[in-house]
């Protein structure tokens, strides 16, 4: 788990990379998690915390607080996409890759960008599972006419995210 500005965060790696963030990752909430991803990626969490694993994870930690402490603005982690698939995984690639920090888009204007404009809802769906925000910057995701959207961590964690990038002022309190 790692204390951040929005919460606690629970950051969990694989062989090939993060594989998931979990917001406000409180210690039931971090170990409903870790038994759900077990579940998911057939494996239970390793105690021996081989050095390759335990490096992936320093790498991690250190990437997302250089993040909320102003220093990063592109994550460059290798990332196990395993959790997610089809149209979700298509979506969450081009967000990542094309959606910088400080700027925001539309779900129309994703569900376009990946070759199908009528799926501006399925966009809306892929963002709420998706299983590497921060990282996988769905808080970038904003509705076409202006308004915030929703969003999986809450909206007071997604206005705090979009202020820390300069997308919206910061909360007065």
């Amino acid at each position: 788990m790692r204390d951040t500005p929005i919460g606690p965060l629970l950051l969990a790696v694989t062989d090939q990379g993060l594989v998931s963030v979990v917001f406000h990752a409180g210690r039931s909430t971090a170990d409903a998690a870790v038994s759900r991803l077990a579940r998911r990626l057939g494996a239970p969490p390793r105690a021996d915390r081989p050095t390759a694993l335990a490096e992936a994870l320093a790498e991690a930690t250190r990437q997302v607080d250089a993040y909320f402490a102003g220093r990063l603005r592109v994550f460059t982690l290798p990332l196990d996409w395993s959790l997610s698939a089809g149209f979700n995984r298509r979506v969450l690639r081009e967000l990542a890759a094309h959606v910088p920090y400080g700027t925001v888009v539309g779900y129309q204007h994703l569900a376009d960008r990946v070759g199908d404009p009528g799926a501006a809802r399925a966009v809306g769906t892929a963002m709420g599972g998706n299983p590497l925000p921060v990282v996988v910057p769905c808080h970038r995701v904003v509705e076409s006419g202006g308004g915030i959207g929703g969003f999986g961590g809450g909206l007071e964690t997604k206005r705090a995210l979009l202020a820390l990038e300069g997308v919206l002022p910061a909360p007065l309190f």
